[in-house]
């Protein structure tokens, strides 16, 4: 793995100015934040440089201004958030560059912190414009990217800044990046990919990628089912894109060549209604009544997906195997879920996992603490799974 900078090898930082790019793209409802996961992952970051007495200057976007202010997109409501899980005092400037960030940084003292107004409140941030990101350059004397999530737009603040100044990993990044190589980058094999979702049409550049990189590929959820149409199997009212059956079959003969097995559902739940705790009906796969819809797959799919988590050391997991959100279709993601934190626990297993609805599947199995990794990252994690460079991780390699 090429490598890159950590706050290790930041050294005698006491009075230095250090510009930490953080998540704080964090979900507020009625002025209030709800969730404080992405600003505790920064914390030990934030923390740590203050502890080291440098002067901690946080930038961060929040929801999408286009380039001009927008009250209801200020971080200031989220400062005092941000203080609140630090349990330490937050400064807060009305802007990120010019004579605001320069009155609020005269006032600084070595260990304070203070957190710049919405960089998206600058056309020049999303652009990634040389002469913006050397405004906020001369505003630090380090730079610090510790927002994985943000790591696959090349921004002036995630990228353009990694240019200008000595440039390091955030504690948050670097545990990504770590985990993220023992995932995919340098695994240890067999390695098992779990894929799921709605759409095969959202996940074509991941599955492509994932099959010449994995030993076992399992596909469930929606996707599942453009899979099985190709193979001839009629599944009834289930969704399923039967336009892209030639680039499944595709994936199918590319995963062939490379020696991938495709691990496809042989048994599901059934119902001919999505609700809860609808009526269901356990099938194989080709009998899927003609009036009745996949929503997860069978307890036979369950066991062989266990299987192969059983033979692997490495297990990388993006997307629900069904429609986990409404019981009782959330057996079969439960049921692996819980299998492969147990195997994690008992370190015969690598367990990283990402992706909106992963997280939010694991959490309800009650095993994200137990995954060697789980990513909040969102887009940046699942272009990582795609194989493409990010711009800024790729700012910061030596």
């Amino acid at each position: 793995m090429t490598t890159f900078k950590t706050l290790d090898d930041l050294k005698d930082i006491a009075g230095k100015r250090v510009l930490v790019r953080v998540d704080l793209n964090v979900p507020v409802k009625d002025g209030r934040v709800t969730d404080t996961t992405r600003i505790e992952r920064v914390a030990p970051t934030i923390l740590e440089l203050a502890s080291k007495n440098a002067k901690v200057i946080l930038l961060a976007h929040f929801g999408r201004p286009k380039g001009k202010p927008e009250t209801t997109m200020s971080l200031g409501p989220i400062a005092d958030k941000v203080e609140e899980v630090l349990d330490q005092r937050v400064h807060f400037a009305p802007d990120c560059i010019g004579e605001p960030v320069a009155r609020a940084m005269s006032h600084m003292t070595n260990g304070d912190i203070l957190l710049l107004e919405n960089v998206r409140f600058h056309a020049g941030e999303e652009a990634n414009d040389p002469e913006f990101a050397q405004a906020l350059a001369a505003e630090g004397d380090i730079y610090v990217n510790d927002a994985f999530s943000a790591a696959h737009r090349a921004h002036a603040s995630t990228e353009g800044l990694a240019h200008l100044l000595p440039a390091y990993a955030g504690r948050t990044m670097q545990a990504e990046l770590e985990a993220l190589e023992k995932g995919l980058g340098d695994p240890d094999h067999p390695v098992v990919a779990i894929v799921g979702g709605a759409k095969v049409s959202t996940k074509l550049d991941l599955l492509m990628n994932l099959v010449h990189k994995v030993d076992a590929l399992v596909i469930g959820g929606g996707m599942a089912n453009t899979f099985l149409a190709a193979r001839g199997t009629d599944v009834g009212k289930s969704l399923c894109e039967h336009d892209l059956a030639d680039t499944a079959k595709q994936i199918m003969i590319e995963a062939a060549g490379a020696g991938c097995a495709i691990v496809l559902p042989v048994d599901a739940i059934v119902a001919r209604e999505f609700k809860a705790h609808a009526e269901t009906q356990q099938v194989k796969v080709d009998a899927i009544p003609a009036d009745s819809m996949i929503l997860d797959v069978g307890p036979d799919s369950i066991a062989a997906i266990i299987e192969w988590i059983g033979k692997a050391k490495t297990l990388v997991w993006n997307g629900p195997l069904g429609a986990f959100e409404i019981p009782p279709f959330d057996t079969a993601t439960v049921t692996v879920a819980r299998f492969a934190g147990g195997q994690t626990e008992q370190g015969l297993l690598i367990s990283v996992a990402g992706g909106g609805d992963t997280v939010a599947a694991l959490n309800m199995a009650d095993v994200a603490d137990d995954f060697t990794y789980v990513s909040t990252a969102g887009g940046a994690f699942l272009e990582w799974m795609e194989g493409k460079p990010l711009p800024g991780v790729e700012a910061l390699m030596d």
